[in-house]
């Protein structure tokens, strides 16, 4: 019978496949939505290894607490304001409607109150175009542009820890941490280096399909490998 498909094992839920959501400090997002403004100091930073940004951990002086992406510059200690009257400064919580043209933000709110959605890995950040009609328009990491409402919360600054990718890893034992930590099988080997009973792609005197990879949705769960149900086929038409 061979071995179960990558896939297979992977919806069984093993511990080799499963999140390990239990070394995580917890969710990092906003406090619920208020009109006024509030003042927070950060009493801590805390490493998240599903994270490649640090988290701080804020208390306002109303007693609330949670745990938001770090600016850049931020430190234990430091007093940032939450909320529509607070400054532009780097580390402070406000509506993007409140935010000067041309700001680098980042943690932004989709719909007012989701905690922060967009732009929230290390060295990431998204600038502000203008406004219109209710709505600001803001240039995505990505590059693409998007319009948010202008109630949604955002930090000004860059979140912590750019330059991350510029180092390294030197030996596939930090690969593999690196993924472990954020719930992914890591190597991942491919079908047509597989023998023929553990992968449909396998075997052979070299490493081809020898077939077309394209099947259909309704494919068993052994054959379901390679382009699932295709809208095309072939070379690209120019």
């Amino acid at each position: 019978m061979g071995k179960r498909l990558r896939q297979q094992r992977a919806g069984r839920g093993s511990p080799t496949y499963r999140s390990p959501g239990h070394i995580h400090p917890g969710p990092a997002r906003y406090p619920p939505l208020t009109d006024k403004t509030v003042k927070g100091k950060i009493v801590e930073l805390l490493h998240d290894p599903g994270r490649y940004v640090p988290l701080a951990r804020v208390i306002t002086e109303d007693g609330r607490e949670f745990l938001t992406p770090a600016a850049e510059g931020v430190y234990v200690g430091k007093i940032i304001e939450i909320g529509p009257d607070a400054k532009p400064e780097p580390g402070n919580i406000l509506p993007v409607g409140n935010v000067p043209e041309g700001t680098m933000i980042f943690n932004i709110e989709i719909v007012p109150g989701d905690g922060g959605k967009l732009a929230r890995q290390s060295g990431s950040y998204a600038l502000i175009l203008g406004r219109a009609g209710g709505k600001t328009r803001i240039r995505l990491p990505s590059g693409k542009e998007k319009e948010i409402p202008n109630s949604s919360r955002v930090t000004i600054g860059i979140p912590a820890g750019a330059g991350r990718i510029e180092k390294p890893l030197m030996k596939a034992g930090i690969a593999y941490h690196k993924w472990k930590v954020k719930a992914r099988k890591w190597p991942r080997v491919r079908g047509v280096a597989m023998n023929a009973v553990n992968h449909p792609f396998g075997g052979g005197s070299h490493q081809r399909k020898s077939h077309p990879s394209t099947v259909a949705r309704e494919t068993p769960p052994g054959r379901k490998v390679g382009h699932i149900a295709a809208r095309r086929t072939g070379r690209r038409k120019r």
